[in-house]
Formats: C-alpha cells, structure tokens, sequence
C-alpha cells in the first residue's frame, strides 16, 4: 500500500519529504514487528543490537566505548543497557586488564542462547519481507548510503 493511503496524505511538498516520511513509516512498521518479536524475551531493540555488537566479536571482550561506536541508535547508553543484560545473566562485564578504567563485555552462554533465538525469530520475519526483488533492496540501500553520506 502505498504511503499516501497508509497515512492518508495526498500531497507531500516534495519527493524528499514523501520519502523522509515513507521512511519514518516504514520504521515504526519494522520496529513494532521486531519489538513484538523481541518482547518474550523481555528484551529491546537497543539491547539485541549490543548483544549483536558482542557476537561479532566472540570470544574477544569488547569495551563499552566499542560497543557505543557500533551502535545502530546512537542516543543508546550502552552503559545502562549492558547493566540490564548483565542483570538478565545474558553478558558478563569484567575490568580491562590493560586499563582498569575501562571495562570489557562479553556474552555469556545464556546470551549466545538467547541470540541464536533471536536471530532465528528476526530470520523468519526477514523472510516476510522476501516479496521484494534484491535488486530492489540493492537499489534502496545505495539510496539510503546516498542520504547519510553528506
């Protein structure tokens, strides 16, 4: 359906501002199929990312500063949300043996557990998504670089 029915707006002042409002729409549409996804494991989009950042680099420890630069959403504290895993017993947070200022997280079995979960749950709702063409997703992705990239 295309955005002008979704939101019941005939006329956008531009090309530019359909599209930046098509795509604040389409990301409340993927963020409320992956929140709904995520929630049985009573765990948000910003903590799946941080656990994601730290399976990229299993086993090696990766530091809070680390995981902040990768993050998908940089207003994230990546601090609090590590805490909340580490209360979930989903990472472990360990003092850098370089630098005791610093700490290292890595993911914990339960964490890798629950990631392959994750991960297997979001493939399936990806699969939902398979009805358009990757040339056409080739297509939207080199867009949306083109839009970050000044």
């Amino acid at each position: 359906m295309k955005i002008e029915e979704q939101i019941k707006q005939n006329k956008f002042s531009s090309e530019t501002e359909k599209a930046v409002v098509n795509i604040a729409f389409t990301h409340s549409f993927l963020t409320g199929k992956m929140n709904r996804l995520f929630k049985p494991y009573n765990i948000s989009m910003q903590q799946y990312n941080v656990m994601r950042i730290l399976k990229g680099q299993h086993p090696k420890p990766v530091s809070i500063n680390d995981i902040t630069d990768r993050m998908i959403d940089k207003m994230s504290n990546a601090s609090r949300l590590v805490e909340k895993l580490k209360t979930k017993k989903l990472v472990e947070r360990n003092i850098s043996e370089h630098d005791r200022r610093q700490a290292e997280v890595v993911l914990t079995k339960a964490g890798l557990n629950t990631l392959e979960e994750l991960n297997l749950a979001l493939s399936q709702m990806i699969e939902e998504l398979k009805h358009v063409s990757d040339s056409d997703y080739i297509q939207l992705n080199n867009t949306l670089d083109k839009m970050r990239s000044k």
